[in-house]
């Protein structure tokens, strides 16, 4: 969840950090820091709270060199103050490092460093590292970094540097993104993350587990932990700097609401095959005999990317008839769940670094399962470890609460749920029509999106409510539950998302004249049902705010304020509805004065469990 950026080269390291951190702030922003060796000796400044406070702080202490390591901290251990801040510093001072996971027998290596001797300066699990490295230390930074990772147990991003070595930069990984940056004139820079580094380079390493470089003389070599040196493909990314550049508006997040119908289309180009009714993937071509005799599927997400899977849920049984249950990543794996043969696991994960979503599926794997990816993130870990998958193509998503990646990953699993269908029972003719529905996704989307100033009117009504309630039924209850999450993750308004039906199974005792009631109901079957319950609501004196489409027309007579969007075939409205929900949040956190595209307690990529 935190940041990670390394330089060396023959430029001034501190720019190039600073600018790296920034771009990596989304990832958590609780603390950071920077080291840099100066004139033969580390010279480290740190920060509680955002980056600005750390330009501050080096105001205050300007420092120089070419080499360096810089870090940005969603606290885990300890509190996010300046001791707790990285980088952390070996007791001989010769050894900084930067760390991204979690330390896991941390306790018993701090015991036995404490009874040789050794004084700690903060809470944190990542100093234990610090000084492992140093007493390993004996002139050679590797092989103090290989013989220290020996004794670690559990996860790590890391960046090491050492004073006695100013011309050595060391990067490792385990279970957490290290990216090897590869630039013009003996550049070369360590990131968590690529956009870090793009607007220095666009040749990249994705190192894998267990991969430890080593960057020196203007060469870089990558080993194991068995200290055998292994090869790794240099790849193109395929994004720019622009497009981790807010380009004129006030968040990254409403650019990438505003960005969703060029993400759907990159998501869907060279995929729907309308002529035969049908979907190609090219990411599970191998697999596709397979999937032919799958007899159930289990798919295993967190948060938004679990929402979307709902929808899937729907889609998959709808179209294709294979049973489908979807499963809270964090708990699949702790649960020891059946997995048969003909058991098919689609994990789903917007970065493709997701610790808990990675963990299933290992475990999916250990137990004899296929393990397809729907993610985000080129050459991430989920990526690489799954027997197959699709990406997204959405592009960098830098603001923490999830848009672009929701409405892409439903549209990807609507084209599996099409793929999976035409295998199976649905109709050429039934086909086309889905796959002419998702072409037209896009321009609904962009007709949507123009309802952003009337929404954001009806935000200034509700901007101070305490608690919001959520309702959809069927492809719709996911949205309800999606937009409940959006709301909580910005705006800090306790809301909950419900199936319209249940709500007089308990929730109903809360509504008021102060509970705002968000209700998703476009024409279709169960529009009629939907209506009962707004009647329920406004029985009770609830204030109700209708998502609907333009063929609506009783829900005049009892919504407060309607929302009219385009309509799509029924699996497809979640693509649509979700829409005002998004912009609702959004709104509704700016006028609170929040923090929309950085929200207290959150960081955009969970690595640790």
């Amino acid at each position: 969840m935190c940041g990670i950026v390394a330089y060396i080269g023959q430029n001034e390291a501190l720019s190039i950090l600073v600018g790296g951190l920034k771009k990596l702030e989304y990832r958590g922003y609780d603390s950071s820091g920077v080291a840099l060796i100066d004139n033969g000796k580390i010279d480290v400044v740190r920060a509680s709270g955002k980056i600005s406070a750390l330009e501050d702080a080096l105001k205050q202490h300007p420092t120089h060199g070419n080499i360096g390591i810089a870090h940005t901290r969603w606290a885990t251990h300890g509190a996010p103050t300046v001791e707790n801040a990285h980088p952390h510093t070996s007791f001989d001072g010769k050894i900084s490092i930067v760390h991204n996971g979690i330390i896991e027998n941390y306790a018993s290596l701090k015991a036995k460093l404490i009874e040789e001797g050794v004084k700690f300066q903060s809470e944190t699990d990542t100093e234990v590292v610090a000084h492992l490295i140093a007493r390993f230390y004996k002139g050679d930074l590797k092989s103090a970094v290989l013989k220290a990772l020996a004794q670690i147990e559990g996860t790590f991003g890391l960046g090491v540097i050492c004073s006695d070595e100013p011309g050595t930069l060391i990067g490792a990984r385990r279970g957490s993104p290290l990216i090897l940056g590869i630039g013009n004139d003996n550049d070369f820079f360590l990131a968590s993350d690529v956009s870090a580094i793009i607007n220095h380079t666009q040749k990249v390493v994705y190192l894998d587990d267990n991969d430890v470089v080593s960057i020196k003389n203007g060469n870089y070599s990558i080993v194991n932990m068995n200290s055998h040196e292994v090869q790794r493909e240099v790849q193109d990314v395929e994004f720019d700097a622009d497009a981790v550049a807010k380009g004129g508006f006030a968040h990254f997040m409403l650019k990438e609401i505003f960005e969703q119908p060029e993400v759907l289309r990159n998501t869907m180009r060279g995929r729907l095959l309308t002529a035969e009714g049908n979907a190609k993937l090219a990411g599970l071509d191998t697999n596709i005999k397979e999937l032919r005799n799958i007899n159930r599927i289990i798919i295993t997400a967190c948060g938004t990317s679990y929402y979307a899977g709902m929808v899937g849920e729907y889609m998959i049984e709808d179209l294709a008839g294979v049973p489908v249950e979807v499963e809270y990543a964090s708990e699949f794996r702790y649960r020891n769940p059946i997995i048969k043969p003909g058991t098919l696991v689609l994990a789903i994960s917007q970065s493709g670094e997701t610790a808990d979503t990675l963990a299933a599926l290992k475990e999916a794997q250990q137990k004899g399962a296929t393990a397809l990816a729907i993610c985000n993130g080129v050459g991430s870990t989920i990526a690489r470890t799954s027997d197959g998958g699709v990406y997204l193509h959405a592009g960098p998503e830098i603001g923490v609460a999830s848009t672009k990646a929701f409405t892409s990953q439903v549209t990807v699993l609507a084209m599996i749920a099409l793929l999976l269908g035409r295998q199976r029972r649905l109709s050429f003719e039934t086909g086309a029509d889905i796959a002419k529905a998702l072409l037209d996704l896009p321009a609904l989307v962009e007709e949507t999106l123009k309802l952003s100033d009337s929404i954001a009117e009806i935000a200034k009504k509700y901007s101070n409510a305490n608690n919001f309630l959520y309702l959809g039924r069927h492809f719709n209850y996911p949205v309800a539950m999606e937009g409940a999450l959006k709301l909580k993750e910005i705006s800090y308004i306790h809301a909950e998302g419900y199936p319209a039906a249940e709500m007089k199974h308990g929730p109903i005792a809360l509504i008021d004249e102060n509970m705002p009631v968000v209700v998703i109901a476009p024409k279709d079957a169960l529009f009629d049902k939907v209506i009962s319950n707004v009647r329920e609501i406004k029985a009770r004196g609830g204030r109700v705010i209708a998502v609907t489409t333009e063929d609506c027309a009783p829900l005049d007579e009892f919504a407060d304020h309607i929302i009219k969007v385009p309509k799509t075939i029924p699996m497809l409205m979640p693509i649509v509805t979700c829409i005002p929900l998004q912009l609702m949040a959004y709104h509704i956190a700016v006028l609170r004065g929040n923090d929309v595209d950085q929200p207290r307690n959150l960081a955009k990529s969970v690595t640790v469990e």
